[in-house]
């Protein structure tokens, strides 16, 4: 992988004697669909919050989208977008508010500016709810906003924290349908889930335990490296393997 959109080099990083990501080595493809798994507390968190430029790491190199973690974080958080399972919308500004000030806030301003963000609106299928305040949406019509206001910029790597935890099965499906448009459009999308049956929809999986990288590769390789069945028993025997380890 020549040019990737992602690249660490024996990133580590610890808080005191917490050691949450051990030389993590990994290359993230352009356009690529990334999942990054692991049960709670194997490094996923610490990861992207590296990723996005805002934490330090302790040792180690990572570029996002051509420009270094470490030493210029505000050029990656300009090239980025982030979208986590809490959303971040202001409940009292309508659609159509949230997405102009998510877009503002990157820089997206005049003519320009609102010519995006009316085509967003009309490829998430927010036109017809832009003057409805975020607060009286439902779930999936929330997520489809936060969706929005993370892609406004068009960033070259959009970050998905748990985007569809609480979200009914219809809602997910389009979601989904979604992400594989962005993805497919040339956009690098790293997620972390915890529906199995949303990491087999990625190109390439990378398992974390305790701070270390265990496995990577495509859905298929990960289930024969483990010998299980589906990326749910893998998961299940990491968390348990975890647990016992305790």
């Amino acid at each position: 992988m020549s040019d990737p959109a992602i690249r660490t080099t024996g990133l580590r990083k610890a808080f005191g004697d917490l050691v949450a990501v051990d030389g993590l080595d990994l290359a993230v493809g352009r356009g690529e669909l990334f999942g990054l798994l692991g049960p709670n507390g194997s490094g996923k968190t610490t990861t992207i919050r590296i990723l996005c430029g805002l934490i330090a790491p302790t040792a180690g190199d990572a570029t996002v989208a051509g420009h270094d973690v470490r030493t210029n974080p505000e050029a990656v958080r300009r090239r980025i977008g982030y979208m986590s399972q809490k959303f971040g919308l202001y409940g009292d500004l309508t659609v159509a508010e949230n997405l102009h000030f998510y877009a503002s806030v990157y820089g997206l301003r005049g003519r320009e500016g609102r010519a995006r963000e009316e085509q967003v609106l009309a490829e998430l299928g927010l036109d017809a709810r832009r003057r409805q305040l975020a607060a009286t949406l439902s779930g999936g019509w929330k997520q489809r906003l936060a969706l929005a206001c993370a892609i406004a910029h068009r960033p070259a790597v959009l970050f998905l924290d748990e985007p569809t935890a609480g979200v009914d099965p219809v809602s997910r499906r389009r979601f989904w349908e979604t992400i594989h448009a962005i993805a497919a459009a040339g956009t690098t999308v790293v997620l972390t889930t915890h529906y199995m049956d949303e990491a087999e929809r990625c190109d390439r999986l990378a398992f974390l335990s305790r701070g270390h990288l265990i496995a990577l590769g495509t859905p298929a390789e990960i289930r024969a490296h483990f010998g299980e069945g589906t990326i749910e028993d893998v998961f299940v025997a990491l968390q348990e393997a975890d647990e016992g380890a305790a």
